[in-house]
């Protein structure tokens, strides 16, 4: 696998090594001895997988601590815009998003820390989207920030009158109006001291 930098320090692009014939394809999607070796130490304890059509938006979702969570997410079916955004106070990229195409073409993944908000829309007429999580989901600790706030700056890429957002995304709070519970100063995988 090949491992991309962003311009914000934490979430990384992951590329597999696809090996195609006639017959198809095959490539590891997770290998932890090379994510570990490449990215840093992380124990996936839960898989999720969503379908969505054209203009869903989901996010900007992230868990408070101690049940926040870092997310390797790929798109499996179809195509979407996937976005993290630095929700570290202190951070020098605080507010700052890293946005990235990942489709069933591309095979890409990203690979996005604690401390970051996660989001996508989907561009095809369906999206079926997967991640992997190092913390079980924790409803008690939902927290996000408007997907629609301008000031992040974020080219969705789709007419936003077209967008579909759930209930609960609708009522998120923008960035500025935002008291993140995360410290870019504070350890936030205290279990691999």
């Amino acid at each position: 696998m090949e491992v991309i930098k962003t311009d914000i320090e934490g979430p990384v692009i992951i590329e597999p090594k696809v090996f195609g014939d006639s017959r198809g394809y095959f490539f590891e999607s997770f290998s932890q001895r090379d994510f570990e070796a490449q990215v840093g130490k992380i124990n996936f304890v839960q898989d999720n997988e969503s379908m969505s059509s054209y203009g869903v938006m989901r996010g900007l979702h992230f868990q408070r601590p101690p049940y926040a969570q870092s997310k390797l997410v790929r798109c499996v079916k179809g195509r979407v815009l996937d976005v993290a955004v630095d929700i570290r106070k202190g951070s020098p990229t605080y507010g700052k998003h890293v946005a990235v195409e990942l489709s069933e073409d591309n095979h890409r993944q990203i690979f996005i820390p604690r401390g970051f908000a996660h989001g996508f829309v989907v561009l095809s007429e369906t999206a079926v989207f997967q991640y992997k999580c190092d913390n079980f989901y924790a409803p008690e600790a939902d927290g996000g920030i408007s997907i629609l706030d301008g000031s992040l700056g974020i080219d969705w890429k789709i007419p936003l009158e077209k967008a579909l957002l759930s209930e609960k995304d609708k009522k998120h709070l923008p960035l500025k109006d935002f008291d993140s519970p995360f410290d870019y100063n504070t350890n936030l995988y205290p279990e691999f001291e």
